[in-house]
């Protein structure tokens, strides 16, 4: 059975700006049972941040590279579904995560992966199958 990791957002700007060797290597280095991914949430939250610095030529280039390495896992109603009761758990137990990190976290428990972050607002996630953090040199 293949260990999946569903990568947050933060843990993929990391990789990419080579900010985190230790993330870097960590994904390099998965093993042949072992898979990583990002939600298609990620995709948006990364576009989003090359636009609001208007980031140069060479940046695109990495991304877009990046992204074509990278299985991209797309939202869809299952994925809806379990945000909805995701959501309303947290909230009810008073643990709101942000709007966005609220879809990945549900995208994650959807597919059954590790969520890879370093945001603790993570770790009151429930029902998360596992969180990990890659950038342990950050």
């Amino acid at each position: 059975m293949t260990r999946l990791y569903l990568l947050d957002t933060n843990t993929v700007s990391y990789i990419i700006k080579g900010v985190s060797p230790s993330a870097r290597s960590r994904l390099v280095g998965l093993n042949s049972d072992e898979a990583a991914c990002i939600s298609s949430i990620t995709e948006g939250e990364l576009w989003f941040g090359f636009e609001r610095i208007h980031a140069n030529t060479q940046r695109r280039v990495t991304l877009e590279a990046f992204l074509g390495r990278i299985r991209i896992l797309p939202w869809g109603r299952e994925e809806a579904a379990i945000y909805g009761s995701f959501r309303a758990h947290q909230e009810a137990i008073g643990r709101s995560l942000g709007p966005l990190d609220t879809q990945i976290a549900a995208h994650a428990i959807a597919v059954g992966a590790i969520l890879v972050s370093s945001d603790q607002a993570f770790r009151h996630a429930r029902n998360l199958p596992g969180l990990e953090t890659w950038a342990a040199d950050i």
